[in-house]
């Protein structure tokens, strides 16, 4: 696999866009007053909210597939690889449950689950599929765990109920969750996490499509030709995602198979239009803003939900929004003025990190 040595602004801003529609969709100034694209699907189909967690997982398999590709190019070994891999895992695992336990610490009804917790299992495991097999193997890979995954929603049975349901209370990965996890699953729902074990294989099988779109990528390749090659992937995984929609529903609360297929092309094909415009056509400073939120990602999404949970807890937010937003719009509008603001804040902090050149590394 050729290496392109340079750092695509693509990449970073494509993150950072990711990222801002995080914390837009996560920090309404009241829950009751969201419009409809801000909001997940409620069960089956999705919504542009949908695609938020699908594409940090992908971006995922992009970015560690031309890391390795150029540390193994440098002569690192394997196994070091794999080890550095295992620590970075590690943290960012950490640093979820610290997420989901601030600001009390309420270790009997921590989430084990999460999103950076996701991230750090599927990243490990794409890791080890990405070092012992080539494309051939991860392509392999891919159909093993989003066939395995239609298989057990499908057939394995939930007892009181048998097999194939996939409603909200009989499926079988949220029959595992409540099971296995118990009172540490995601607080809300109480018995099920949406980032839930059943449901992280067809969630690896995502970061591997990123693995293979890094490769396509590092292809010694014009750019224009890399990013067709990209959207013509994308639009064969979105055909792919509708067609096996009618032997699993798309439906993010479960990453059904026909959901990880139908993102994983949306993100092909909305990362070939980043890496044209920004890249290709040279309209990098314009995407500074979304470089600067996407380089320090991991750091915004911490700050930005612990922030969020202080303010809860210190009974600070519905004042700030009521006295604050509310008088400016209808409910709807204000509530998305909150959100705005909250999300310009979250780029104040990644600025200010950025200027000073400080970056988390995991």
């Amino acid at each position: 696999m050729g290496q392109q040595s340079e750092r695509l602004t693509s990449l970073d801003a494509f993150r950072g866009a990711t990222m801002a529609l995080m914390v837009l969709v996560n920090d309404p100034g009241n829950g009751h007053f969201v419009y409809a694209p801000l909001e997940h699907s409620e069960w089956n189909g999705w919504t542009p909210t949908d695609v938020v967690f699908p594409s940090f997982l992908w971006i995922v398999g992009v970015a560690m597939t031309l890391a390795l590709g150029r540390r193994m190019a440098a002569g690192m070994g394997r196994s070091e690889l794999f080890g550095r891999a295992l620590r970075r895992a590690a943290v960012l695992y950490c640093l979820g449950l610290l997420v989901y336990l601030f600001p009390y610490f309420d270790f009997s009804a921590m989430r084990v689950m999460g999103v950076l917790q996701r991230i750090a299992i599927c990243y490990l495991a794409a890791t080890a599929i990405f070092l012992t097999t080539g494309i051939r193997g991860q392509a392999a890979w891919i159909m093993g765990l989003l066939s395995a995954y239609w298989l057990i929603m499908k057939f394995a049975p939930v007892p009181g109920y048998g097999a194939g349901h996939l409603d909200v209370e009989r499926n079988f990965a949220h029959y595992a969750d409540r099971i296995v996890l118990g009172a540490h699953n995601y607080a809300p729902t109480k018995t099920w996490d949406p980032e839930g074990i059943v449901s992280t294989l067809p969630a690896i099988a995502t970061v591997l499509f990123g693995v293979l779109a890094g490769r396509i990528l590092a292809l010694k390749r014009s750019l224009s030709s890399r990013a067709i090659g990209l959207a013509a992937a994308g639009l064969v995984l979105l055909a792919a995602g509708l067609v096996c929609e009618q032997w699993l529903p798309i439906n993010k609360k479960l990453w059904t198979s026909s959901f990880a297929l139908f993102m994983a092309g949306l993100d092909f094909v909305l990362f070939a239009g980043f890496l044209w415009i920004a890249d290709g056509l040279g309209y990098k400073p314009a995407f500074r803003p979304l470089v600067i939120l996407g380089m320090n990602a991991i750091t915004v999404y911490m700050v930005s939900e612990m922030l969020d949970s202080a303010i809860r807890a210190l009974n600070w937010r519905m004042p700030i929004y009521r006295k604050v937003f509310a008088p400016l719009a209808s409910p709807w509008n204000a509530s998305l003025l909150y959100a705005a603001a909250y999300t310009l804040l979250m780029f104040g902090v990644a600025y200010a990190l950025h200027r000073r050149g400080w970056f988390l590394r995991v």
